[in-house]
């Protein structure tokens, strides 16, 4: 019952404190382009210039073919752009609780705060990549469908594993430092093991059943679909046991969270 009780009281602290929240998560993301010249166009440059180089790669270079009748950028930039929004995300949900040491420190403040104003400021970037898929599509001539309203459901979905992984990840950090180098190593074997730049069609059907356990498997197929006009999210095998997963991961999240950042400011 603890693990029901801290998730409650955690997430209504940090809707209580919403305005703070919010204020913190703007400061945040303007804060990582504060010194450079170009600001906050940076947050765009480099997902971009990655998905150039693939197309360049792919689709100039190799000269491959359409997959699944679609050109390879149609076909590539809605599982890269998510997954980019996924790691970059985690990776700074991680850190996070040493980013904001100070705080911390403060008495009254509520530290529950910290992890959120990440996932929020990571936010803002995707947003608008989901924009420019739309863009994307439009220049390449595939229709717009009914289908296109699931990047919704598919975003939540990310930002739902997100929480309960972020929060975890953000936990530990503060007593272990290598917590951040880990992630980051799972983080680049992850890549290659989600539908990212390969086709599942490639799989067989024992690896294809084994492979769906990665809940970024579900979500980077799922952002493909949505723009590609195919099937619903609830016709989907995996759906079911995606939120049960995701769901655990938050409850447990929440419930280390809660036991354990009385202590963050003995470790800082």
């Amino acid at each position: 019952m603890s693990f029901f009780r801290d998730f409650f009281i955690m997430i209504g602290s940090v809707i209580r404190d919403r305005k703070m929240l919010w204020e913190l998560s703007k400061n945040d993301f303007k804060a990582r382009f504060a010194n450079s010249m170009l600001g906050i166009v940076w947050a765009y440059i480099q997902p971009l210039a990655t998905i150039l180089i693939f197309w360049f790669v792919f689709q100039v270079g190799l000269r491959s073919n359409d997959v699944e009748g679609l050109p390879f950028i149609v076909w590539y930039s809605p599982a890269f752009l998510i997954w980019t929004f996924f790691s970059d995300t985690l990776s700074t949900m991680t850190g996070s609780i040493r980013d904001y040491s100070y705080l911390v420190r403060k008495v009254n403040f509520n530290v529950s705060l910290i992890p959120f104003v990440k996932l929020i400021s990571g936010m803002f970037v995707h947003v608008a990549f989901i924009g420019f898929l739309f863009v994307i599509n439009l220049i390449y001539r595939v229709p717009f469908s009914i289908y296109n309203v699931q990047v919704l459901y598919y975003f939540i979905c990310t930002i739902a594993l997100l929480t309960g992984l972020g929060l975890i990840c953000a936990t530990f950090t503060p007593f272990a430092g290598d917590v951040p180098n880990v992630v980051s190593v799972i983080l680049q074997m992850l890549f290659w093991a989600t539908p990212i730049v390969w086709n599942p069609s490639i799989l067989s059907d024992r690896i294809y059943r084994i492979m769906r356990f990665n809940p970024m498997f579900y979500i980077c197929t799922g952002y493909r679909y949505s723009f590609q006009g195919k099937s619903w999210f609830w016709e989907r095998p995996e759906t079911i046991w995606f939120w049960i997963g995701t769901v655990i991961l938050i409850f447990i999240g929440c419930h280390l969270f809660r036991k354990l950042n009385k202590d963050f400011v003995d470790v800082l």
